[in-house]
């Protein structure tokens, strides 16, 4: 079975690592391409048996499945460039939110489907979202699900709940890492802590947490419940996140998904026109 990537860019690249370091995807089993060659021949640099195909087109013939990884305002071109050879034997998986299954099968005549990866899936881990078009097969859904769960945990999910469950999937990671450099940098601010320190601190307690609520010691309530002791130093801290944070988070996806609608807009705009 041979693996297309169009687009080698942030998302494609880490989709390529990761299946090969899994084991799911052998290097040679892979045919990339992206606008900026350079960035398809560093790849090759590190994973000598990876093919680069000169286009999409060239790409999508050589293979089976093929992983469409372009930004979403470039995918109404791509997929016009390349509707012709997305014959009935080939699976067509975008990764990305604002196109629907519904509107990649408007475009080309094979299966399709949607698989929204995560950047912690970099590790092997983490979420990744899964939807799929009307021509798949059950066997189509299982390859994707086994190919997907070997870098993640996937979730197959309904058009109405896909940009708020990327805004956790995949912008999640962004968000959270901001919030935690704000700490960072308010401890070293208000204290004589490095730096350093505090960044080390802050990282070694995110990554004890995880654990402590993937091995199922504690979820989110009762890990607050357990270290937030009445009267105590955390109680204190609490009550400001309770104070500030406010109505943050609705705001935060309020403008997530004004932005969604805007490129869903201007993608169905592109694709009319095409």
């Amino acid at each position: 079975m041979k693996i297309g990537v169009i687009g080698t860019g942030s998302m494609g690249t880490i989709l390529l690592e990761s299946f090969i370091e899994s084991g799911a995807i052998s290097p040679h089993q892979f045919v990339v391409t992206n606008r900026n060659r350079e960035k398809a021949e560093a790849l090759k640099e590190r994973f000598q048996d990876i093919r680069i195909a000169s286009d999409a087109v060239a790409t999508v013939k050589q293979s089976d499945v093929i992983f469409l990884c372009t930004k979403p305002l470039q995918m109404p071109t791509i997929l016009q460039e390349i509707a012709h050879v997305c014959s009935d034997d080939k699976l067509l998986i975008s990764i990305t939110s604002p196109i629907s299954v519904e509107q990649l099968e408007e475009m080309v005549r094979c299966r399709v489907a949607r698989a929204i990866p995560s950047i912690l899936n970099r590790a092997l881990t983490g979420p990744s979202l899964l939807s799929f078009g009307k021509r798949c097969q059950a066997e189509d859904r299982q390859l994707v699900t086994h190919l997907l769960s070997s870098i993640s945990e996937p979730l197959e999910i309904d058009e109405n709940i896909t940009r708020v469950s990327s805004d956790i999937v995949s912008c999640g990671p962004a968000f959270f890492s901001y919030i935690m450099q704000q700490f960072i940098d308010g401890a070293v601010r208000q204290t004589e802590i490095t730096q350093e320190d505090a960044t080390t601190l802050a990282t070694n307690m995110m990554i004890g947490m995880g654990k402590l609520l993937e091995k199922g010691h504690f979820t989110l309530p009762t890990l607050q419940k357990r270290v937030c002791v009445p009267g105590g130093i955390t109680g204190e801290g609490i009550k400001v996140l309770e104070a500030e944070i406010g109505p943050m988070f609705d705001h935060l996806f309020q403008q997530t998904h004004a932005k969604y609608y805007e490129d869903q807009e201007l993608i169905s705009e592109a694709f009319s026109k095409d």
